[in-house]
């Protein structure tokens, strides 16, 4: 890239979470670039940065084994066009940065890094979670990777990955609230919930497959608590593809006439809410650096699991208990997401405020390390690590 001229951007994120961080990551690099250009695949978060989707980030919102099958060609064909039309003449970006979705971008970043265009993949694949077969994949895709974990760095070096810990934009932008109990005024106020309101939030998840699996055990559970507590509030925010489904759901359940499904709004939800039950994934990291009690749920299909459980490496899938290595909050897998154990969770930490203070202490101990300090965001920080890319040149897959 010529000095002087604003670099041009190629950006893949997958689904709602991969959205919110590429936004973060974007909004960091336009303090360093105002007049850079962002194009490729993603969602709304990124578009309000100035991002140009060529197709949504929501088409790539599938996990899993069997949960993939359906999509797989139409996904495989997106990636081809995608590369297709960042290697022609005039699209071709200074820099590639791959935001999670490995399954999709790691073969991407490949295709483009051995045609000379430096690559970035921003959140490491868990491979200290699974097998690591992926390291040779990302050894071949990635320039750099961006670590959201401090002991991530040192992990990849020692296969010869170059990598540097940048921390979680997520929880850079939420300990800029240094008051919690004005966040979660502004919030009710946001959603129109009273001070005095007992609030539980459910979060089924942002992909199809998991409000499939989740959402109707999440209605349930919370309509096993609104019969034993009465007066409660009940918001489910969702993105709006997913709206109907939940909507469905909630009739099928008869809670309809007790919930309030929110368009969008998931950061607003986890501020207002006393507790939540939380599908695993990015909102369950954000709940902790919020330091809301939650429990966190995971259920998909049954090849899925049987698959996924033979290679898993870790006692824990939240990653507040990993960082923790301890159960910080309780985890329901599987068959032990129940309606019924969901709903006694629920039901625990809304009844105990001394289990709630205890749980959000806990938290904010544990997702302390993933800030960064003041006047130093995970955003900013990527962008630099970004510029030091900018100024060598790809080394290429070997």
């Amino acid at each position: 890239m010529q000095t002087g001229i604003a670099p041009r951007f190629a950006m893949v994120a997958g689904e709602a979470s991969g959205d919110m961080l590429a936004a973060h990551v974007l909004q960091g690099m336009r303090q360093r670039w105002p007049g850079l250009s962002a194009f490729g695949i993603g969602g709304p978060a990124m578009q309000a940065q100035g991002f140009a989707a060529w197709w949504p980030a929501s088409r790539l919102a599938v996990r899993g084994y069997a949960e993939v099958l359906p999509h797989l060609r139409a996904l495989l064909a997106m990636r081809r066009q995608t590369g297709d039309r960042l290697l022609a003449d005039g699209s071709r970006p200074d820099l590639f940065i791959g935001i999670d979705a490995p399954d999709f971008n790691l073969s991407l970043e490949t295709r483009l890094r051995q045609a000379g265009v430096p690559t970035i993949h921003f959140i490491s694949p868990s491979f200290w979670a699974w097998r690591a077969k992926k390291l040779a994949r990302l050894k071949a895709a990635a320039d750099h990777v961006l670590c959201v974990f401090p002991f991530e760095p040192a992990l990849l070096a020692e296969q010869g990955i170059a990598a540097s810990y940048v921390g979680h934009p997520l929880a850079s932008v939420i300990t800029r609230e240094t008051d919690p109990k004005a966040a979660r005024v502004r919030a009710r106020a946001q959603l129109g919930l009273a001070a005095g309101d007992t609030v539980l939030a459910l979060l089924p998840g942002s992909r199809e497959a998991e409000v499939r699996y989740l959402g109707m055990r999440f209605f349930e559970a919370a309509a096993l608590v609104r019969r034993s507590m009465g007066a409660i509030k009940i918001i489910v925010p969702a993105i709006p593809a997913l709206s109907s489904a939940l909507l469905a759901q909630a009739r099928a359940s008869g809670m309809a006439e007790h919930v309030t499904i929110l368009q969008g709004q998931s950061h607003a939800a986890l501020a207002a809410c006393n507790v939540a039950l939380v599908a695993s994934g990015t909102a369950t990291l954000e709940a902790g650096c919020l330091g809301l009690p939650y429990a966190l749920v995971y259920r998909v299909a049954t090849l899925t699991y049987e698959v996924g459980i033979r290679l898993i490496r870790v006692k824990y899938l939240g990653m507040v208990n990993i960082l923790g290595n301890r159960p910080v909050v309780r985890e329901f897998i599987q068959h032990d997401a129940t309606p019924a154990a969901l709903a006694d969770e629920g039901l625990r930490l809304l009844n105990s405020r001394e289990a709630r203070e205890r749980l959000s202490s806990e938290l904010a101990s544990v997702t302390s390390i993933l800030g960064g300090e003041p006047g130093n965001p995970a955003s900013l920080r990527a962008a630099r690590a970004v510029l030091e890319c900018l100024a060598k040149p790809s080394s290429k897959a070997q």
